[in-house]
């Protein structure tokens, strides 16, 4: 579902020569002007589902996400301040979005026993570096909440270990634990497709 209507183009990233276009219809839609909402809608739409469905892992989840995102990206609007990157921003609030979703239905105290998530062989890093992107984002998602979600705030997102442990309610020791056992459980799951792929 979306909030607007039809797509209009917006290029968020803060380049040079777009910057005072963009900044334009931040101000704008700021004001309440749907036209100007509806263009960053459709600008950061696509790349801020790819964001919610990493963490959610279910696509309706996702998009219910996504929703609530906007809603609460549109409501803060006047707390950018226009310096740094718009896409980079809105980020955060997609985030911070998806992780309240998780808190709020318990799932990241599903932590999950990693008795599958063995210690492997050093031949793990190359199947790590064969594997696909789009292949890659499909294993994360199969991983546990608790696991995938560390695992995204910290490779993907960049959040350090006492950011991570403030924003999920745990501790930075529990966070570097969740981000190893995610990673052994990843590398495992990559090697078992690999063997499975092989006996084909």
């Amino acid at each position: 579902m979306q909030l607007f209507g039809n797509k209009l183009h917006l290029d968020t990233r803060g380049k040079q020569s777009a910057g005072d276009d963009i900044l334009q219809v931040i101000e704008k839609a700021k004001g309440g002007d749907r036209r100007a909402q509806k263009a960053i809608y459709d600008s950061l739409s696509g790349k801020m589902y790819a964001v919610c469905l990493r963490y959610m892992a279910d696509r309706d989840t996702a998009a219910d996400v996504l929703q609530d995102g906007f809603v609460t990206l549109f409501t803060k609007l006047d707390s950018f301040s226009g310096e740094g990157s718009f896409e980079g921003w809105a980020r955060k609030i997609f985030v911070n979005t998806a992780l309240m979703a998780l808190r709020k239905n318990d799932i990241l105290k599903q932590t999950e026993d990693v008795e599958e998530a063995r210690y492997i062989s050093s031949d793990a890093p190359t199947a790590m570096e064969d594997i696909g992107y789009r292949e890659l984002m499909k294993i994360i998602e199969e991983l546990p909440p608790g696991f995938r979600t560390v695992f995204n705030m910290y490779v993907i997102e960049g959040y350090s270990h006492k950011e991570i442990g403030e924003a999920l309610g745990i501790s930075e020791v529990t966070s570097r634990s969740q981000l190893q056992r995610a990673r052994t459980l990843l590398q495992s799951k990559i090697k078992e497709k690999y063997q499975d792929a092989g006996k084909k």
